[in-house]
């Protein structure tokens, strides 16, 4: 039975429609507004109808979506994406505007999400379960899902199921002539493919449409010959076949449940994407909200937004690109066999036309326009956890207000509303709500800087909702998950950037638990390892601490503490360790290290006595034959870089590791801790005497050890900028030896001349006094020896 007949046999107006299918859409309006129906049926979660009327409100936009959540686990939720373009969503405002009752008639989410929750369980059990029960058990979940669009389109002869909607759809003037025409060729096909393919794909389907029919008679209980029901054209003929009232109340017995609360929430048209995870997700979501908007000539105005939008990206895009890109459009589409261009053809002919054949340009307009950044609202009286509507006070008190679109905001500490726009973000972000991301500031590295990339995402409603079980304001959820996750933290480490993070939240009361744990955990924690990867965050909460105006006495305290701990269990914990644990023990070196350096200037440094302290426990460590090379070797260069050891003793050192008794590897080994990280390439480019000895160690090692040695060196040397590599380079090249530059140029290295060409040399003073003008004629005529020091 068609479309067309039910309006007269007493049956219900059943529209079948694609999901956020603008064309769908269009029809939809086109035979409600042709048949007048009494009451407006829509597949939708039930628990949302007292939701129905806000559809309506002023400042409700879309793309929106109905948000459920289990009461008890908020982070268990399904949404149910809205568009303007979306058929649900045309219906929903019809009947609100005709004053015509509208429900949903789905199955209620206290069924789904539960269903969800036993499903999880089930799949955990279903590992351990085999035979024939567990076949049965499963039957309902093991369906081969098809994609009737999909199959349609290969049936048809297309490989693309967008390009068969957009010709037998979109470009057949969907809703013009017979209203439900479009509806009845729908349903003939999905009756075929039922028939085929049986349910199609998902044994949940079965109990949704047992569900949906007993709906359905319930409002024609009603109005005989008055409803609309408005579904996935997929479930048509399930809805059309008549059923026992018996047999689908006895599908629906003995269902899972939660308690469940709906709501409102932004939705964003990324989100509507394929490719963004979402089931029913389109490929191209802005592109179908513009083909619904645009009231003509929809090719010509997608054209010459894409034309605007590459001239804000300063490319040269004339109206006269515009024309020819049209005409170009239309004649792929009539090469093609199409009836009217499609995104297909607009999009080649862009690439065409105004990107000169290049695709880099073209993802810009696939991001912004083919997709969208388009991000919808829902007004404040939709219902919301008290958190939520604390985030959207402050949101608009520190005029930050969320966007789909990703954008870099920059923070200056010093000023108060940048302050409390860091801590609000910092505080979001211990609640698990990701709506910024710390990044690399362009602007300064100050640590009164600060720089944030946002992007509102959807899911952001359920992190918001599940953080509600905190705390009513975001400070106070923040207070209480920060004590909550100090008292669950098992490492040390955790526990300490834990407290990092509260002081950048500026969270006052949430540091006596956090600290109380610290110190705990750091009183019993022997391994050397976490106390030394645990100070660097803390030092660093110490400079936030001080440019945030935060007391960090106590803070203080525990880092000295720590640091005190670590020297003495250092030395005994780097004996005996193998290659891998001493490269590991090697960063945590350097970190505590550079977190001394930090703290030298907050009283917890006790008048230098710490760093006195470190720099002993670093003799020892250059000293202690147990310790491996690659810790020797880190520890000397430390000192040498803190003044504390003399090139001479350096020299010394490097000389005794690198004798003729020590194996090449320890030897190697030593030198990667010697000069490997930041600065020790420098270091053998201004040192000859090191480079030296560097040099003459290696052409003398062994040829049946070289090929131990040569991978760790490798890995040192690489680690360097290249124009140090290059400049070690050249002085390979040149020949290794104490002289310096000078005695070099005059001696006649390798690459140079026997003396200075003092001829050449007077050649270059009328070039300088051009370029230093009369003022520096005194300082360019100097001696001779000046000059040829000059040159050097």
């Amino acid at each position: 039975m068609n479309g067309g007949q039910a309006r007269d046999t007493g049956q219900p107006l059943l529209l079948g429609v694609r999901h956020h299918g603008p064309g769908s859409a269009r029809a939809v309006r086109a035979a409600l507004d042709a048949s007048r129906p009494r009451v407006v049926l829509i597949e939708g979660p039930p628990e949302a109808d007292p939701l129905i009327p806000l559809a309506a409100a002023e400042d409700m936009r879309p793309p929106v979506a109905l948000l459920a959540h289990a009461v008890d686990e908020p982070g268990r939720s399904a949404f149910w994406p809205l568009a303007a373009f979306s058929p649900e969503w045309v219906a929903l405002r019809w009947a609100l505007e005709h004053r015509v009752p509208a429900r949903f008639i789905d199955l209620p989410a206290t069924h789904t999400l539960a269903w969800e929750r036993d499903e999880e369980e089930n799949e955990e059990d279903k590992e351990g379960v085999e035979g024939e029960g567990a076949a049965e058990r499963y039957a309902l979940d093991e369906d081969v899902r098809i994609d009737p669009l999909g199959v349609l389109a290969d049936t048809a002869g297309y490989d693309d199921a967008e390009r068969w909607w957009e010709d037998v759809v979109e470009h057949r003037g969907a809703g013009k002539g017979d209203a439900l025409a479009p509806f009845t060729a729908l349903e003939e096909a999905m009756t075929a493919l039922r028939e085929t393919y049986g349910s199609g794909g998902h044994g949940r389907d079965l109990i949704r449409e047992a569900h949906m029919r007993l709906r359905i008679r319930e409002a024609q209980r009603e109005s005989e010959d008055g409803v609309a029901v408005v579904c996935g054209a997929w479930h048509v003929p399930a809805l059309r076949r008549r059923a026992g009232v018996t047999a689908d109340r006895a599908l629906l017995k003995g269902l899972p449940r939660v308690k469940t609360d709906v709501t409102w929430v932004p939705w964003t048209h990324r989100r509507l994407s394929r490719a963004g995870g979402y089931g029913a997700g389109i490929d191209s979501p802005g592109w179908y909200a513009h083909l619904f908007a645009a009231p003509d000539r929809p090719v010509e105005r997608w054209l010459t937004k894409v034309a605007g939008l590459l001239r804000a990206e300063d490319r040269a895009v004339s109206p006269g690109h515009v024309i020819e890109a049209v005409r170009l459009a239309e004649t792929l589409a009539a090469l093609r066999g199409r009836p009217l261009p499609g995104l297909g053809e607009a999009t080649d002919a862009v690439r065409a036309v105004m990107c000169d054949g290049s695709d880099v340009p073209l993802a810009l307009v696939h991001d912004r326009l083919v997709v969208g950044d388009v991000l919808g609202k829902v007004p404040d009286t939709v219902p919301a956890v008290p958190l939520q509507r604390d985030l959207e006070r402050t949101q608009r008190r520190l005029r930050l207000g969320p966007e789909a679109a990703e954008r870099e905001l920059d923070l200056d500490l010093r000023r108060e509303t940048d302050a409390e726009r860091s801590r609000l973000l910092h505080r979001l972000r211990l609640l698990g709500i990701d709506w910024g991301r710390p990044a690399a500031s362009r602007s300064g590295t100050g640590t009164f800087r600060e720089t944030w990339r946002l992007r509102w995402e959807p899911e952001l409603a359920v992190r918001t909702a599940e953080a509600g079980v905190w705390g009513t304001t975001v400070p106070a959820a923040a207070t209480a998950k920060a004590e909550a996750d100090a008292v669950a933290a098992r490492a040390l480490a955790d526990v300490t950037g834990l407290a990092e993070r509260c002081l950048l939240a500026a969270l006052p009361d949430a540091l006596p638990v956090v600290m109380r744990v610290l110190a705990d955990r750091a009183a019993l924690d022997t391994d050397v390892a976490h106390l030394a990867q645990a100070l660097p965050a803390l030092v660093r909460s110490l400079r936030y601490g001080d440019v945030r105006g935060t007391d960090t006495a106590a803070l203080a305290e525990v880092a000295a503490g720590l640091a005190e701990r670590v020297f003495v269990g250092l030395p005994p914990a780097c004996a005996g360790l193998d290659a891998d644990a001493a490269e590991e023990m090697r960063r945590h070196v350097d970190a505590v290290h550079s977190a001394l350096g930090l703290l030298g200037d907050v009283p917890a440094a006790r008048d230098g006595r710490l760093r006195a302290r470190w720099r002993a426990v670093l003799r020892t460590l250059s000293a202690r034959d147990a310790v491996p090379g690659v810790l020797r070797g880190r520890a000397v260069r430390l000192l040498l870089d803190e003044g504390e050891l003399a090139q001479d003793e350096a020299a010394r050192l490097m000389r005794l590791v690198l004798s003729p008794g020590t194996p090449p590897a320890d030897a190697a080994a030593w030198i990667d801790g010697f000069v490997g990280g930041s600065g020790g390439g420098l270091l053998l480019v201004h040192d000859e005497r090191l480079f030296g000895l560097v040099d003459r160690w290696l052409t003398a090692v062994p040829a049946e050890a070289f090929t131990d040695v040569l991978p760790l060196l490798r890995r040192t040397f690489s680690a360097y900028e290249p124009g140090v590599r290059r400049t070690l380079g050249e002085r390979v090249r040149r020949g290794p030896g104490r002289q310096g530059r000078a005695q070099a140029l005059t001696a006649g290295a390798p690459g140079f001349g026997p003396g200075v060409d003092e001829a050449r040399a007077d050649a270059v003073l009328p070039v300088l006094r051009l370029l230093l003008g009369p003022d520096g004629d005194g300082e360019v005529r100097a001696d001779r020896a000046d000059r040829v020091e000059a040159r050097q």
